[in-house]
């Protein structure tokens, strides 16, 4: 069975087509880049609210710009994602030879258009869906709207749905990477599919081209205030997607380790792992003559023995008793009246129950 697997995952290499862990690492690496800056976003907005509260309240929206200059700048110049061309593949049309069109000459007008909007706004429709999913939850756990109301029924139908047709999205994705594995398919994703392309590894040719566009000079400046204009916004806004493509290519190792180490799971692991062990219980010194017993009845103080008034907690042992009572021995013995442990008067807490 290794040898077979080794051979599925294997038998592309020596052709253009990539292997499924190429494929699929490049898929999860712009997954990884959103909860990072999210995270980001949420520390500026934190730190201040006035100035930088807006990057949390519309963190989808300014992503999603974000996103879209990124990938239209990457599709346009080298026929694929960034996170394709982070990984070395392009796009191709399907049909189309990978020797018939160079990564720098760009992606079809259809196939280009199909692709952006796949890449940007699926992942924004799918990410909304899943906030409005879980609003829903909350609203029906609360029961905000009335039992009765044709809005609650409506969503709670599309609640009990949610989870199968999610699963149906997954299963569907997972069946053509199976399909991919054993040489089914020509894409390991449906989206690919949908766009009209196929992903195909970089080669020599495609690597001189795109270098020799990107060291091409930029043409001179048109004279018509119109076109100086366009020019001038298209420039801005490619300076800003290559600033973004450049700094996202320097640190998405960094992102990455960011998104793992806030994940729930790692989270889960640092709390298991820095936890403090739990204290034994105090010992009752019961070899010192003064030392108090404790009562049978837990409303009882220690001392006096009678029910607590003015219920104060020695926060040294975690024992409550009067606060009179407890107030005058610590103050006289300095140690807590049943364990013996050292404590002082500043560790007396009072407790105040809700009908005080």
């Amino acid at each position: 069975m290794a040898e077979l697997g080794a051979h599925l995952t294997a038998a592309s290499a020596a052709r253009d087509r990539p292997s499924i862990f190429e494929a699929v690492a490049q898929d999860s690496l712009m997954g990884a880049v959103k909860p990072a800056l999210q995270h980001l976003a949420k520390m500026l907005a934190e730190s201040n609210p006035s100035r930088y509260g807006f990057l949390w309240r519309w963190f989808d929206e300014v992503y999603i710009l974000l996103d879209l200059l990124l990938q239209q700048q990457y599709l346009s110049r080298c026929s694929a994602s960034f996170s394709e061309n982070f990984y070395g593949l392009k796009r191709v049309a399907i049909g189309c030879s990978t020797q018939q069109l160079l990564a720098s000459a760009g992606l079809p007008k259809k196939q280009h258009w199909k692709s952006l909007l796949l890449l940007v706004l699926v992942p924004y429709l799918k990410g909304k869906l899943e906030k409005l999913v879980s609003s829903l939850r909350e609203e029906d756990e609360y029961s905000i709207h009335p039992p009765s109301s044709s809005w609650k029924r409506f969503y709670r139908a599309f609640l009990a749905a949610y989870p199968f047709v999610n699963m149906a999205w997954e299963g569907w994705f997972l069946i053509q990477q199976l399909c991919y594995i054993l040489g089914e398919a020509q894409h390991h994703s449906p989206m690919l599919r949908l766009a009209g392309v196929r992903l195909v590894r970089l080669t020599a040719d495609d690597i001189q081209a795109l270098e020799k566009k990107f060291a091409v000079a930029a043409p001179s400046q048109p004279h018509s205030i119109k076109t100086q204009v366009g020019s001038a916004l298209k420039k801005a806004l490619g300076g800003i997607a290559f600033s973004l493509s450049t700094g996202l290519s320097v640190s998405v190792f960094f992102l990455q380790f960011l998104d793992w180490w806030y994940s729930s799971e790692n989270q889960e692991t640092i709390k298991s792992l820095t936890a403090l062990p739990t204290p034994p219980p105090p010992v009752h010194l019961d070899h010192e003559s003064d030392s108090a017993l404790l009562p049978k009845l837990k409303t009882m103080c220690p001392l006096c023995h009678k029910i607590r008034a003015n219920a104060t907690v020695l926060s040294t042992s975690g024992y409550v008793f009067c606060y009179r009572c407890v107030y005058n021995y610590v103050k006289t013995h300095q140690r807590c009246p049943v364990t013996g442990y050292a404590t002082e008067l500043q560790h007396l807490v009072k407790l105040y129950s809700p009908e005080s």
